[in-house]
């Protein structure tokens, strides 16, 4: 039997070090001599015991590999973590996003990996162990250019080797803007269609500013570890958004809540003390406008393929501090207006103007939670056209 050898048309390695990652925390070696990138540093995933946060920071939303090449064919190795969930239908798998020159030209999935498979009912997960995929791009135009592999939003993947046609070096760290921005699931890309497309990274593209996003599913909670995280990251601009995961938690009452804001804060001011904040109450969510939580899935339409959520708590808890998004918007407009007195560069943005009353009737969430690809354009759009307008928070030197 004949068989012929084929070329690696990809024979240029180059080791995956900090100068070429960008968005992303901290890099951990593996065993397997590759790199996965955390947006959580090691101390403060020690203090955290909670399985959704430790997946949501591994998951790098808004990382990305960004380097200077004549290749015209690229290919990433990674061993990618896939998300299965019981009774529901299987989620596609995770998209790279492929820039050249600051434009989308290419996107691809890797095949493989590891299988994590969460049982919503149960509160179980587990992981089966998987081969390693190969994300390719060929047909690259010629000549140097700028190149930029954002990872999956949604799916972690632990980076083995990147392989070119051509040698690649770093791009030093330009003029633009770092913004740094933490939410929740919404921040960290839930329902977009592709990396590049979340909201933050959208708005960071029309803003012109390098983003890195600590948008964390489930997990923006006031944490003191991440008030921290922030406070030592460096950046020029910083956004907070605060509050749907409080309620879909039923994490705490109004009397921790207002505390917990300031200190949050207040730590991240230690950092920061003069960059423009910028404190974002929640998008509309009319399941939790004004009933409490917790959230809870809702199976009754799961044989046609979706999960939904709905609000578990009594709109009467209210009057024992319960919180619902109206109370939070509330209270984060008073806290604000309170200590932008003594702080001029704190600001304050409702978030129903980047999805409000009229963009629920036109673009609903699916699931009662999240916004979909249509509207993680929208609130990016809007975002943008809001924070970076010339009286806008993030104008041009502020």
């Amino acid at each position: 039997m004949h068989t012929e050898h084929h070329p690696d048309p990809t024979p240029i390695s180059t080791p995956l070090t900090a100068d070429l990652v960008r968005g992303a925390l901290e890099l951990e070696p593996t065993p397997r001599g590759g790199v996965l990138p955390h947006r959580l540093p090691a101390w403060a995933r020690a203090q955290n015991t909670d399985g959704q946060l430790a997946m949501a920071e591994a998951q790098p939303s808004g990382v990305r590999l960004v380097f200077r090449t004549r290749a015209t064919a690229v290919a990433l190795e990674t061993l990618p973590t896939k998300r299965v969930y019981v009774g529901a239908p299987p989620r596609p798998d995770g998209l790279y996003d492929l820039l050249v020159d600051g434009r989308l030209t290419g996107q691809a999935t890797a095949p493989g990996g590891n299988t994590l498979t969460i049982d919503m009912t149960a509160g179980t997960a587990e992981t089966e162990p998987g081969p390693p995929g190969t994300v390719r791009f060929a047909a690259l135009p010629a000549g140097v250019k700028d190149v930029e592999i954002w990872l999956p939003h949604n799916e972690a993947a632990e980076l083995l080797a990147l392989r070119t046609d051509a040698p690649v070096e770093p791009i030093p760290g330009g003029d633009r803007r770092v913004w740094l921005h933490h939410g929740s699931s919404i921040s960290h890309g839930s329902d977009a269609a592709s990396p590049t497309t979340t909201w933050p990274a959208l708005a960071a593209s029309l803003g012109g500013v390098e983003l890195v996003n600590l948008g964390l599913g489930g997990s923006a909670l006031l944490d003191p570890f991440t008030a921290r995280t922030l406070r030592d990251t460096p950046a020029d601009l910083i956004s907070l958004k605060i509050g749907i995961n409080l309620v879909n938690a039923d994490l705490m009452r109004l009397r921790a809540f207002t505390p917990a804001v300031h200190g949050f804060l207040d730590t991240v001011r230690e950092g920061h003390p003069t960059t423009p904040l910028l404190v974002v109450t929640p998008i509309l969510c009319p399941i939790h406008e004004d009933t409490p939580g917790p959230s809870a899935p809702d199976f009754s339409d799961i044989g046609a393929g979706r999960l939904r959520f709905k609000a578990a708590g009594d709109p009467a808890e209210r009057a024992a501090g319960k919180l619902t998004l109206n109370v939070i918007r509330d209270e984060l407009t008073r806290i604000v207006r309170q200590r932008s007195a003594d702080d001029p560069h704190l600001h304050l943005l409702d978030g129903r103007e980047l999805y409000g009353e009229a963009d629920a009737a036109e673009l609903p969430l699916p699931d009662q939670l999240h916004p979909d690809a249509a509207t993680h354009r929208r609130m990016g759009e809007r975002f943008a056209a809001l924070a970076f307008a010339p009286d806008g928070a993030f104008a041009a030197g502020s």
